[in-house]
């Protein structure tokens, strides 16, 4: 039968849709996100892990069953309470899909531990890391003044806490002066307020600011619940207190209210009440506490005085005094040999440089510059010694001839002639007068002698012919 077009059959094959891993995961994650967009799971904390960032990547375990989980920043820096390994907890998110490695995780909106409150939790978790770093220890913390000239309080102006504070402190000691710091104690912004109270007395004291200057610092806060008190349990403000240089006294709460301000403080009272009679001792109790601590103090040097006693009899009894002695012992006889051979040795190579030395001195000795110079200076010396001998039998001979060549002199001299009894005579132009002719009668002249002058006038004058003839006498004149 030939074939008809109403029998035909078309068997085509379907069209094949191809999906990428990318379109398939997105798709499921859409799905996942459509179906869970809001789902509490309960498991154990595993394989935590924080990264720098601030977001936390863990695992949720329940027996063998595990879902990887994601905390990022925004909602982690809002955990009351610090997530650990092996730590139950609620969590509350939804289920989406990490497309790079298409792993089902869940992205956590909240997390809150099991069996106890979030509060709670942090509290205990704050409190043991604290502890661990050692900020409750005993001996770090500051000695409380016994007598605080003023007083600093950090707390809200309106609470009844401070009325109560001021009451007391007005009724102990009412001299003693009181700052208020004003701080809300309870909110978000309580915890960072009241550390800006401790850290404004701190600076204050270390700028020796008379006024804002205080002794003792008193957190105070009245009762409540452990929300209320959450701002006393801050990390921040924890360190503030164990930071502060002024001793700082923790009164929040009631007497059964235990805050980590109370173990970070120096001192912590039950109640703001009783902070302000720890803070200010009344004059009753400041004599029987000074009786008191005379009395511990003689018993406790007594005890000392005896506890030393037997600590050193008991140690000089310890063989580790002369295991110790004997090791000095040996360590000396060690540092003794040392020195001995360094000793030694030094003397040795002082020999042997003192040898060379001489060898050398020997060596250079004939060019010695100094010797040379030493007999040049020898030779000038006998030169110099020559010559002051020629000089001065020169001048001695100088001398004899200037004596003779004087004496001729002096024989020759006029003055010499004169003491033989001749005179000079002069005109009076004071021309020596030789011959007669020169002058005439009534001339004055001036007769030079040995001894002195005579000033005459001439009477008469004769030849030369007539010299046996007798002058007449005249009139002298001495000068």
């Amino acid at each position: 039968m030939p074939d008809s077009p109403q029998f035909a059959f078309n068997f085509a094959p379907p069209e094949r849709r191809i999906l990428s891993v990318r379109e398939l995961v997105s798709r499921i994650r859409g799905q996942l996100e459509a179906q869970f967009p809001d789902v509490w799971v309960s498991g154990e904390i595993s394989n935590l892990r924080a990264a720098p960032s601030g977001h936390l990547y863990f695992t949720l375990k329940d027996g063998d069953a595990q879902l990887k989980a994601v905390m990022f920043r925004s909602q982690a820096r809002l955990v009351r309470f610090r997530p650990e390994n092996g730590l139950q907890v609620l969590a509350r998110g939804r289920v989406t899909i990490y497309e790079d490695r298409g792993d089902i995780q869940l992205q956590c909106e909240y997390l809150e531990p099991m069996g106890a409150g979030a509060l709670q939790v942090a509290f205990e978790q704050l409190k043991a890391r604290l502890a661990a770093e050692g900020l409750f220890a005993p001996e770090r913390k500051r000695p409380i003044p016994a007598f605080p000239r003023a007083v600093g309080i950090v707390t809200s102006p309106s609470g009844a806490a401070v009325q109560d504070i001021l009451n007391i402190l007005r009724r102990r000691h009412e001299s003693v002066n009181v700052l208020i710091y004003p701080a809300q104690v309870q909110g978000a912004s309580a915890a960072s307020e009241v550390a800006a109270g401790i850290a404004f007395f701190n600076a204050a004291s270390a700028a020796k600011d008379a006024l804002t200057t205080v002794d003792v610092i008193l957190v105070a806060r009245g009762g409540g619940s452990i929300e209320d008190l959450a701002a006393f349990n801050d990390e921040s403000l924890a360190r503030a207190i164990s930071a502060s240089a002024i001793p700082v006294i923790s009164a929040v709460g009631h007497e059964t209210d235990f805050t980590i301000a109370d173990f970070v403080a120096d001192l912590r009272a039950p109640t703001p009440s009783a902070a302000a009679e720890l803070v200010i001792a009344s004059q009753q109790e400041l004599l029987e506490r000074v009786a008191s601590l005379h009395t511990r103090l003689g018993r406790a040097a007594r005890f000392q005085l005896l506890s030393a006693r037997q600590r050193v009899t008991r140690l000089s009894q310890s063989t580790a005094f002369a295991c110790v002695s004997e090791l000095i012992a040996r360590r000396h006889s060690r540092l003794d040999d040392h020195l001995y051979r360094m000793a030694t040795a030094m003397r040795a190579l002082l020999r042997l440089r003192h040898r060379r030395l001489d060898v050398a001195a020997a060596g250079i000795r004939p060019h010695d510059l100094r010797n040379r110079l030493l007999a040049r200076r020898r030779l000038l010396q006998t030169h110099d010694q020559r010559l002051a001998a020629a000089f001065q039998h020169l001048l001695l001979t100088r001398r004899a001839r200037l004596e003779q060549l004087s004496a001729r002199l002096r024989e020759l001299s006029p003055v010499a002639i004169l003491e033989r009894g001749y005179s000079l005579v002069f005109d009076d132009k004071g021309r020596l007068v030789k011959n007669a002719a020169q002058v005439s009668p009534g001339a004055e002249i001036t007769a030079r002698l040995a001894h002195g002058s005579l000033a005459a006038r001439v009477e008469s004058t004769a030849p030369e012919n007539d010299r046996a003839r007798p002058v007449p006498k005249e009139r002298k004149h001495t000068k």
